[in-house]
């Protein structure tokens, strides 16, 4: 399942989370990759340190308290968000995210977007499945959250500096179909209590809904 979710990060949020990165160093990203990603890996992210995990508990509060990131990923527990830099040139060849990060399993991945698309060319995150491949490039605040199976890249920048927040889910639903059907199943029962507010079909939307996620979760 890829779902994109806009405005994660509002305007005034978003202005804070820069001028917090602004004052921030940055190292070789090569340090936080596998072994055979390190040969495609090619960006810089912030530097660990107190400044550094005050805004990853901004930002990963912002995206826990998103109503469709909680209902479209289940999120049990985030690994520490990375915070990366592409300058003109750089990019990220292909590879697929390791399993486990800090202890954690990663089932769902996602980037958060923090420079305006205008202000730098390339730098898409691309996802390939067997269907083909999807670009992604976004508004700054806005997330893309996918599968963590999935074999992806980032396109060369050719102009300006792509700037995004990084980072994995374990999830409540291991299964991505089911967190798939669980979503679908979600936004339906909500559109008819819209439409018809507490009905009988909205009762047995919101069973079924509840049913199957307490057969699924892993707690």
């Amino acid at each position: 399942m890829l779902i994109t979710i806009a405005d994660v990060l509002p305007l005034a949020e978003l202005g804070e989370v820069r001028a917090m990165l602004g004052s921030m160093r940055f190292e070789d990203g090569r340090a936080t990759a596998g072994w055979s990603a390190k040969l495609v890996k090619d960006n810089e992210q912030a530097r660990e340190g107190a400044a550094l995990t005050l805004l990853r508990d901004k930002v990963a509060k912002a995206i826990l308290d998103n109503e469709v990131f909680s209902l479209a990923v289940r999120p049990k527990v985030l690994t520490p968000l990375t915070f990366a830099r592409y300058g003109e040139g750089r990019a990220y060849g292909s590879h697929v995210d390791n399993p486990l990060m800090n202890g954690i399993r990663t089932d769902v991945s996602f980037t958060l977007f923090l420079a305006d698309p205008e202000s730098y060319d390339g730098g898409e995150l691309v996802i390939e499945s067997v269907a083909g491949e999807e670009e992604v490039k976004l508004p700054a605040g806005h997330l893309v959250a996918y599968d963590s199976t999935s074999l992806h890249r980032v396109a060369p920048v050719t102009r300006g500096e792509r700037v995004v927040a990084v980072g994995w889910a374990q999830s409540y639903v291991r299964d991505s179909a089911r967190r798939e059907l669980l979503f679908d199943l979600e936004t339906a029962k909500r559109g008819l209590f819209a439409q018809s507010g507490k009905t009988p079909e909205f009762d047995l939307l919101a069973k079924s809904g509840a049913n199957l996620f307490r057969m699924w979760a892993e707690v």
